[in-house]
């Protein structure tokens, strides 16, 4: 029965979607890929709103529920079967009624299962964009394959218009032959010389002597500029920005104030943000959600930071990783052994990691234990003043909660951290 009421729900909310969207035919970019589908949505979004009218996915509204609801403009309903019958009431006043609706949606797709990708196809986007397939995605536990979690993603280049833009991220080998219909076009961003949009020069930015966000200069055909994102750590939160300028491009938007523009971008919470925290910490929040790539990416990041500063590593399990689980964690902890001088995994996957790391490096100091609170717990003895501490795990491990005990403005956790919403807080 609550299955049949799902699907109830999901195709009363789409009928309703794709009314809106032959009404008010807005522009629509989809974003789709297994690691920075969310901060690229973001970024995407920042650019495009600057001067125009444009709505995002709220947060990871990137499920089957998700996409109608950032059509419509809804708020989840989360449990309470009332609020659902309230949103198909209030998606079908603005399917038939609405008279303003935004000129550009940014929508994040995701796949948890087979099918996914390829049931949200209605949306029929007039750019698509690929973010990264590592070799190892999130969400592959009810695929057969890690090949098989790219086969569906790439569904949503097969909904592309037949005059649209895929946009595709040129440091991925995965991506050096994407097939197109004829009017279709394909540009490229990264690191890579073929890059239609390229990043060069990138660099950690200091204030005061301590990290402050990461700067580079960007090239598109004769254009070069220079971007500064506040707040950030890593080469690979320039990829947000750098398909936010790929799409602007392919719909022919000036680039001129792009640079102010990502001046004042503020990355999502929990995806390798820098904060302040006490005596003297250096947080590095990456706590929004884990996959191999992306813990590997943080990781690597760490490496951009000062060698004489106290590296504390504070990782929880990697979820949805199925029978790769094992050989995933045991790869992360051989990482972290040649960046972290502490490392505490937090949960019975992550035992693996910590294992690991001791064989590969005696003079860590390693720590296991079974959850968050447990974890922080050990921070008093392990954290000492001015140390580097990161962050990161999957959504059910909440390691937010670790950064909520190291931060300096406390106050201001809910501003600055993950999950802090009322339904989240009551888990």
């Amino acid at each position: 029965m609550k299955a049949l009421l799902k699907a109830v729900v999901v195709f009363l909310l789409t009928l309703e979607s794709r009314i809106v969207l032959v009404r008010h035919k807005p522009k629509v970019v989809a974003i789709t890929g297994s690691v920075g589908k969310t901060s690229t949505k973001d970024a995407i979004f920042t650019l495009l709103s600057h001067g125009t009218h444009a709505r995002k996915s709220q947060k990871s509204f990137n499920s089957e529920f998700g996409v109608p609801l950032t059509v419509l403009g809804l708020p989840t309903a989360w449990s309470s079967p009332l609020a659902w019958l309230e949103n198909i009431w209030e998606g079908l006043l603005v399917a038939l009624f609405s008279r303003e609706y935004p000129e550009w949606l940014v929508l994040e797709v995701g796949a948890d299962r087979p099918g996914d990708i390829r049931r949200a196809g209605w949306v029929q986007p007039h750019v698509a964009v690929y973010t990264h397939f590592p070799d190892m995605p999130v969400h592959v536990e009810f695929f057969d394959s890690p090949e098989a979690v790219m086969t569906e993603k790439r569904e949503l280049g097969k909904a592309l218009r037949t005059d649209g833009t895929l946009v595709v991220n040129a440091d991925d080998p995965k991506m050096q032959h994407e097939e197109l219909m004829g009017g279709q076009h394909v540009l490229s961003y990264g690191f890579a010389e073929h890059a239609s949009v390229r990043a060069t020069d990138v660099s950690v930015a200091q204030q005061d002597g301590v990290p402050s966000g990461m700067v580079a200069t960007i090239q598109f055909q004769d254009q070069s500029f220079k971007i500064m994102l506040p707040g950030v750590l890593g080469r690979h939160h320039l990829y947000g920005p750098l398909a936010a300028i790929t799409v602007a491009a392919a719909e022919g938007r000036s680039l001129a104030g792009a640079a102010e523009v990502f001046a004042e971008h503020a990355s999502p919470p929990g995806r390798m943000r820098m904060l302040k925290g006490k005596d003297g910490v250096v947080l590095i929040d990456d706590t929004y959600n884990a996959s191999p790539a992306a813990v590997g990416a943080g990781l690597d990041a760490l490496e951009l930071l000062p060698k004489e500063k106290k590296r504390v590593v504070i990782l929880g399990d990697m979820m949805e990783l199925g029978s790769f689980s094992a050989e995933a964690h045991r790869m992360v902890g051989e990482h972290v052994a040649k960046v972290a001088h502490v490392f505490i995994a937090v949960g019975v996957r992550m035992r693996g990691a910590a294992e690991a790391a001791e064989a590969e490096n005696m003079h860590c100091a390693i720590h296991t234990v079974r959850t968050v609170e447990d974890a922080i717990g050990l921070l008093s003895d392990v954290v000492g003043e001015g140390s580097l501490v990161y962050v990161k795990g999957s959504q059910s491990m909440r390691m937010e909660r670790a950064v909520e005990e190291l931060l300096a403005e406390s106050e201001h956790a809910k501003e600055l951290l993950v999950r802090q919403e009322k339904e989240w807080k009551e888990r």
